[in-house]
């Protein structure tokens, strides 16, 4: 199951106590710090968690899988996340 951005505000609401608008906007807004700091090239480290980091992947052959020719795939940026070893042990149940 997908847990979605209404479902985490409900729980914020049902476990601090905040009404829905402010659980809302305290997700919208830690959500949006976490955007801007990786835009900006950062890596965000949630002690217990992970870390977020921007990763550069560098210019690569690739092919086209509908016509099977050759290109040049650009350089580009993506996101990983590499999870601590708290959370690690706890979804693999070695507590």
């Amino acid at each position: 199951m997908t847990l979605t951005k209404a479902q985490v505000a409900e729980s914020i609401q049902n476990r601090i106590g905040f009404p829905r608008k402010k659980s809302i906007e305290l997700l919208e807004t830690l959500l949006e710090i976490i955007k801007k700091s990786l835009e900006t090239g950062d890596d965000i480290l949630i002690s217990g968690f992970g870390k977020f980091c921007v990763k550069h992947k560098a210019e690569r052959k690739g092919r086209n899988p509908a016509t099977g020719d050759d290109l040049m795939l650009p350089p580009r940026k993506v996101v990983s996340f590499k999870c601590s070893s708290v959370l690690r042990d706890r979804i693999t149940g070695n507590r």
